[in-house]
């Protein structure tokens, strides 16, 4: 399969609508979360927290396909999700991230990969895997917003719903999706390990990512599709 970006004819038109429906389920279970009557002794609340958690996860991994020109034929309607969707997680910024992820498609597993670490402590690589991508104005406009937001939503709400959640969701995203297919030896051209053939926990722990191997083989195949290619 080819290791190049799917050419703009090739692109699934549905891809815009499963990008959308990421950003609109995001947005429902926000919104509800905040006005929500948090108490820990409700089973909601952590229901919540694990739910958004994953919808951030799909704001990524959306913004990440439109990086591959995924999303849409059009090329500035799918950088427009790609930059949105991105900025939804915490304000990350697109074309920051954009440059940074074609370099670890193309020197994956080497020293030139911005993802990779030649340890294989967790903590380490983590660290070095946000200090990659995290800059001072994400922490700033972050602070700006949460204390705006507090002047007209509980705080507790805010930190539990809309800050914690894309905290988990940076450790799921690095764990299943950089960490496991990384670390350690790999023999195979790609030098990505994927998780056992298992649908529902794949889309549950990634959106299919843990299908890492064949993501690197065919990166032209948008996150919904990637179980398609699972022997």
């Amino acid at each position: 399969m080819s290791n190049s970006i799917s050419h703009s004819n090739s692109i699934d038109p549905k891809g815009i609508l499963i990008g959308s429906s990421v950003i609109l389920l995001w947005s429902i279970s926000l919104a509800f979360l905040l006005s929500f009557p948090l108490s820990w002794y409700s089973p909601i609340t952590y229901l919540g927290i694990l739910i958004q958690t994953h919808l951030y996860t799909g704001l990524f991994i959306t913004s990440h396909d439109a990086m591959h020109g995924l999303v849409s034929r059009n090329k500035k309607l799918n950088h427009a999700i790609g930059w949105l969707t991105a900025i939804l997680f915490s304000y990350n910024f697109y074309w920051r991230l954009f440059p940074k992820h074609h370099e670890h498609h193309k020197y994956v597993a080497t020293d030139k990969d911005p993802d990779y670490h030649h340890s294989d402590n967790f903590f380490l690589w983590y660290f070095s895997f946000i200090k990659q991508y995290v800059s001072i104005w994400q922490i700033i406009l972050m602070a700006v917003t949460f204390n705006v937001l507090k002047l007209f939503l509980p705080t507790e709400n805010l930190i539990v719903f809309w800050m914690l959640p894309a905290v988990l969701a940076t450790f799921q995203l690095f764990y299943f999706g950089t960490y496991r297919p990384h670390m350690g030896e790999s023999e195979n051209i790609h030098h990505s390990k994927t998780q056992s053939k298992n649908h529902v926990w794949a889309f549950l722990s990634c959106y299919f990512f843990g299908y890492h191997y064949e993501h690197h083989d065919s990166p032209g195949t948008p996150w919904w599709r990637l179980w398609r290619l699972k022997d």
